[in-house]
């Protein structure tokens, strides 16, 4: 398409009167497009990875259906359980009773959790608590005084393993004095951290048969939470459900229904990071339509010279074309290396930036996760290395189109 002497001219032309430095516009474009590039790269991997690992341990903690009776707790818990696992699609299916409570400690701090009663075994099967135990060990939790938490509510309430934490229950017994508030004294077995604030400073975990008897439900489950092994066949699996546990009166929760709202947030604040930092490109890309009009400009006289020496409209159009192609494609290449080193070492530059300014970047507190998560997805990438060489070639035409249509005659009159 560039022939030999087009490629010469243009390399000439980028080039800062002999020297071997681009010149000093066409830098500013090239930096524009590369920062923009880069940018862009490093938003959609931050808000990519952070769907994912949200949704990862989510989906981890609380199972991708949740099936709950319609009336009251569910008392057949067992054999509707059993009929589910027997489905081809369903990895695993817990029981699960929970509640919300009130905990203290004996030194009189205090703090909002929710419990969660389920099966020795079915909690020694979840990856996400049993592979991130970080004290203790879950080959304690049994019995009727065993009580698992996460690191964050440890440290906030100042325990550790083998200390007691009082749990308070909102539903209080009836007596001849009044309602009396129902709480119990647990014994730390075990501290875990999922890595995300929500579960690490909230969630507690009893054995199935204490959280029953604490909270007066003996024999009852909340619901089942049921893990797939294709997540997108959540739809399809719900239907199997129903079928097996045909008579049953039951409510099937999905985690794209109860999640829904959450990751629409998520999905439009990406496509509006998105569009917000592709001006930026965009901007960049006008640098180049002004930095070639300058060069058309300077250049009127070569371009003269080139047309009587025989070099044609298309020659003339091509030569600026494969100038301004040249800033786009370097800076885009530019940004697209840049990106994927700043994902590459996402993390140890935060912490380096902590450390420097001594402030907290991503607070866990406000973001749920304990880390920045950067997941590099290929066809995010392309499509946003494909937006800047399309803006850079655009904006190359206007420019081009001008310098091909120099009339010699007029561009030498004074000659």
């Amino acid at each position: 398409m560039f022939g030999a002497f087009e490629r010469a001219v243009a390399a000439r032309y980028l080039r800062a009167r002999g020297e071997g430095a681009v010149s000093l516009i066409a830098g500013f474009s090239l930096l524009g497009i590369a920062l923009g590039v880069g940018t862009l790269i490093v938003v959609l991997a931050v808000m990519g990875g952070f769907r994912q690992e949200l949704l990862g341990r989510i989906l981890a903690v609380n199972g991708h259906l949740g099936v709950v009776a319609a009336e009251g707790p569910m008392r057949d818990y067992p054999e509707a359980a059993a009929r589910i696992r027997a489905l081809p699609q369903v990895a695993q299916a817990t029981p699960v009773l929970e509640g919300q409570v009130l905990l203290t400690t004996d030194a009189g701090l205090s703090a909002g959790g929710l419990v969660r009663g389920i099966a020795p075994e079915d909690l020694r099967a979840r990856g996400i608590i049993a592979d991130n135990i970080r004290a203790g060990s879950l080959a304690d939790f049994g019995g009727e005084d065993a009580i698992v938490i996460g690191t964050v509510l440890a440290r906030r309430l100042d325990l550790g393993v083998g200390d007691r934490i009082t749990v308070v229950s909102p539903e209080g017994r009836t007596t001849v004095f009044g309602t009396v508030p129902r709480l119990r004294p647990y014994r730390i077995v075990a501290l875990f951290e999922a890595g995300m604030q929500e579960y690490d400073g909230g969630f507690l975990f009893l054995p199935l048969p204490a959280a029953q008897l604490f909270f007066q439900r003996p024999g009852a489950a909340s619901q089942i939470e049921v893990h797939l092994r294709d997540p997108a066949a959540a739809e399809d699996a719900a239907s199997a459900i129903r079928r097996a546990l045909a008579g049953r009166r039951i409510t099937i929760l999905d985690w794209q229904g109860a999640n829904s709202g959450f990751f629409e947030i998520v999905e439009v604040q990406r496509n509006v990071m998105f569009l917000i930092l592709a001006l930026i490109i965009l901007v960049a890309a006008f640098n180049i339509v002004s930095s070639l009009i300058m060069l058309v400009k300077d250049k009127g006289k070569d371009i003269a010279v080139l047309r009587t020496m025989g070099a044609g409209r298309g020659a003339i159009l091509r030569i600026f074309l494969l100038c301004g192609a040249t800033v786009g494609g370097l800076g885009t290449l530019a940004g697209l290396g840049l990106g994927l080193a700043f994902c590459a070492n996402l993390e140890t530059i935060r912490q380096a930036l902590m450390r420097l300014t001594g402030t907290t970047i991503f607070d866990p507190q406000i973001y749920f996760l304990t880390h920045i998560p950067a997941v590099v997805d290929p066809w995010d990438v392309a499509q946003v290395v494909g937006l800047g060489l399309l803006l850079s070639l655009l904006a190359t035409l206007y420019p081009s189109w001008r310098a091909a249509r120099t009339d010699p005659v007029e561009a030498l009159r004074d000659e």
